[in-house]
């Protein structure tokens, strides 16, 4: 199944895997990110968290991946989200630094 986005472009829906598994998670992945760091901003904005809850929330997430290295048939992707979550948190892939 496929769907027109805003540029009017034809694109694969999620349950349509010609476009692949691998390509599909990278997309779902890279929204939810962008999602999550949109509510971490806007719940920093809106004071119902400080700057340092944030930091927290983020570290934890990437503190959870490390955990799972040991565990998983996926180690590496575990590592790497982990790094990407420790960037932002530094403020080197973000929006804004917390």
């Amino acid at each position: 199944m496929t769907y027109r986005d805003d540029t009017n472009k034809t694109t694969a829906d999620a349950t349509d895997n010609t476009s692949g598994d691998a390509t599909d998670k990278t997309i779902a992945g890279a929204a939810a990110l962008s999602i999550c760091e949109s509510l971490l901003i806007a719940l920093n904005d809106l004071k119902i968290i400080e700057d340092k809850e944030a930091r927290a929330i983020l570290q934890d997430a990437a503190d959870s991946h490390r955990n799972a290295m040991p565990g998983s048939s996926k180690p590496d992707e575990h590592r790497a989200v982990a790094a990407l979550i420790d960037r932002i948190v530094a403020g080197k892939n973000s929006v804004r630094k917390f």
